[in-house]
């Protein structure tokens, strides 16, 4: 049997994001892999994320999570490690936030955010916090732009100062890189400066035998910026033999 069919592919969205992300990787892999999108709903914990996904999930399952999807993918593997097959994390990170100024600083940049999304809705919130995560040369690119912002405005001020309290109160994940014993793809990109090549070399280091993917030309975005560089990548790593 084809390795991809073997197991279903769970896919976790990261904040304020949702199938669409995903939808042309669905797409790229329909053959070879059976995607289900996770909904985080109004939870604003990612451990209750990762507890609520593992309620409805096969027994055993292939699980790649972008951004704050990878840090529930972690939660995850961490609460359940027998039934995971294959992990990817995709611009994503396991460091728990900053302690100190910069900690201070996150809290409050993000909570103006929320605050900005809450009185004069998220689309005013979106045009400011939208074009850092997107490689400076696509930021013109307006059907990129829009897709990513009516895909996010689809979500209320409510669920993204949910998710932001789950995204400040983040665990150190750290420790769980060390104990992933499967296939495991480790992608971000070139560009992007929220979860840097650097940081996912590091992580890549403490996951044994994981292949680590830096996109070219590729922003925080990966999926939607690049999607058939990431779809390829990510079909290498479904052709990889699941954990037995």
């Amino acid at each position: 049997m084809t390795p991809g069919l073997s197991q279903p592919l769970l896919l976790l969205p990261g904040l304020i994001c949702d199938q669409t992300a995903w939808q042309q990787q669905i797409d790229a892999l329909h053959d070879i892999a059976v995607c289900t999108c996770a909904d985080y709903g109004s939870l604003d914990s990612l451990v209750a994320m990762a507890v609520a996904l593992l309620r409805t999930a096969p027994e055993r399952f292939s699980i790649a999570g972008h951004s704050m999807g990878g840090r529930v993918a972690l939660q995850v593997y961490r609460l359940a490690p027998h039934r995971v097959t294959r992990i990817a994390l995709l611009n994503t990170g396991s460091s728990p936030r900053a302690a100190g100024a910069a900690g201070e600083q996150e809290a409050r940049q993000r909570g103006e955010l929320v605050a900005l999304a809450q009185s004069q809705g998220m689309r005013a919130m979106l045009l400011q916090w939208l074009p850092p995560m997107i490689a400076p040369h696509r930021i013109n690119d307006t059907v990129l732009v829009n897709s990513i912002l009516e895909m996010m405005s689809r979500k209320t001020p409510e669920i993204f100062a949910a998710q932001v309290r789950a995204l400040l109160a983040r665990p150190d994940a750290t420790a769980v890189l060390d104990q992933i014993h499967c296939p495991a793809l480790v992608l971000t990109g070139q560009e992007d400066g929220w979860s840097t090549p650097a940081q996912h070399a590091a992580m890549a280091a403490k996951i044994a035998g994981s292949n680590l993917v830096i996109v070219p030309h590729c922003g925080h975005m990966s999926m939607l910026e690049h999607p058939a560089e990431v779809s390829a990548a990510l079909r290498d790593w479904l052709s990889q033999p699941p954990k037995a």
